[in-house]
């Protein structure tokens, strides 16, 4: 005879904190959503309409203008190239740096292993300032250089103590003295043992530097002059500014005429509205890489930081 299952009968102050909790966790979902939601609709609305704040819940006189002006624009695709420029071969630097640091950090019998550990968090919390790293990044010719956003920034402590974490906490070190025994070198071990082992942790560290990269502004609003090299990020703040300040003077220029004016602030309106446009263009690769990523993410996170 066929066992029933039992039911487990759910109390009314369950039932309550269950509603309770879903509807908190609808309106966390709402708060979160909205913005994105916003941005779309911006970026599909009369720029006059977004400047006043008519647009709220729906796009209002629909266009693709943004869009059009956003991908017909040169020095959007140039920028474009450059930031994926610099997040591949950033990326590749910062794994390359950071992968072999912590796997070396890990090793209990490594000669002086607190002393640099100790050394690597010091740079976390102090720095030599922006004038002696512009100085330096000068005398060492990186200035306006397609290399210089790529070296900038090489490897991020924090990361590499998370890369450490997973090492000693992840793999066993009985594999280690396994291979040792067998005649494997640390190269061989790291190669063979290591690397295969900490692809979650791999994946998640190539992600959080691949996101940085991608973002990143400041190294290049400082060491790079060059219009061909500037990434998208620099592209969009100068055509924001530009068409901001032009409009400033036309209105204190008393000999402006009313069609000048209207044009210019045409314009300033426009870049405005290809601002939302161009958060979802310079997104959309990252939005596709990370449901590749997705599963090695959550398990390197969770594993990672089992223990400090």
């Amino acid at each position: 005879m066929k066992q029933k299952k039992s039911k487990i009968r759910s109390s009314r102050s369950d039932k309550i904190f269950d509603t309770i909790n879903v509807c908190l966790m609808i309106l966390v979902l709402l708060i979160m959503l909205y913005p994105l939601w916003f941005v779309l609709i911006a970026s599909f609305s009369d720029p006059n309409a977004v400047n006043m704040g008519k647009v709220t819940l729906y796009p209002v006189g629909f266009t693709t203008a943004s869009y059009i002006n956003v991908l017909g624009s040169d020095k959007i695709w140039s920028g474009y190239y450059n930031t994926i420029f610099n997040t591949l071969f950033g990326t590749a630097l910062n794994l390359a740096l950071t992968i072999p640091c912590g796997y070396v950090l890990s090793k209990k019998e490594l000669p002086g292993r607190g002393f640099l550990s100790i050394l690597f968090v010091i740079t976390m919390y102090f720095g030599g300032g922006m004038i002696p790293a512009y100085l330096n990044v000068y005398n060492l010719g990186l200035l306006d250089n397609r290399w210089t956003l790529v070296i900038l920034g090489g490897i991020s402590v924090y990361n590499m103590i998370i890369t450490r974490t997973y090492f000693q906490n992840s793999i066993p070190g009985e594999l280690y003295e396994s291979a040792t025994i067998d005649g494997a070198s640390h190269f061989r071990s790291f190669f063979q043992i290591a690397i295969p082992l900490a692809a979650p942790i791999i994946a998640v560290i190539a992600l959080y530097y691949a996101v940085g990269r991608w973002n990143e502004y400041y190294n290049a609003l400082i060491y790079v002059n060059k219009t061909e090299l500037m990434p998208l990020q620099i592209v969009l703040r100068n055509i924001l500014i530009n068409n901001q300040n032009l409009l400033d003077q036309l209105l204190a220029d008393p000999n402006a005429t009313e069609e000048q004016i209207s044009n210019q602030a045409r314009l300033a309106y426009m870049a405005e509205s290809m601002k939302y446009a161009i958060i979802y263009v310079a997104s959309l690769p990252m939005l596709l890489l990370y449901p590749f990523i997705q599963k090695y993410f959550v398990k390197g996170v969770m594993i990672g930081s089992l223990k400090g």
